[in-house]
């Protein structure tokens, strides 16, 4: 029974953001939805498991955004150090 509330519970969130499209986008910007619907998925059977209830908080929402943005972030964060950082066959030089 559990497993149908929560296909129930996903799709009427899905449902939501498909219906609210800029609320989806403000929510979660660049990241693939198919990826965020899956975390979603996973966070309320998690929360299942753990006996607590499977509709998801405000906070796991955003922690779900956060994880998802994560590598994002590194890998911006990598490609500015490429920026800052010659190469040059003396060695690395930090350009400040």
């Amino acid at each position: 029974m559990k497993n149908v509330d929560l296909e129930i519970y996903i799709s009427q969130l899905i449902n939501f953001f498909e219906n609210n499209p800029n609320d989806l986008l403000e929510l979660i910007g660049s990241l693939q939805k198919d990826e965020f619907y899956q975390k979603l998925k996973e966070r309320s059977k998690k929360n299942i498991e753990e006996g607590i209830d499977l509709v998801l908080t405000r906070e796991q929402i955003v922690n779900i955004v956060v994880e998802l943005k994560i590598p994002d972030i590194k890998e911006q964060k990598h490609q500015n150090l490429d920026k800052i950082i010659q190469k040059t066959k003396f060695g690395n030089i930090i350009l400040n």
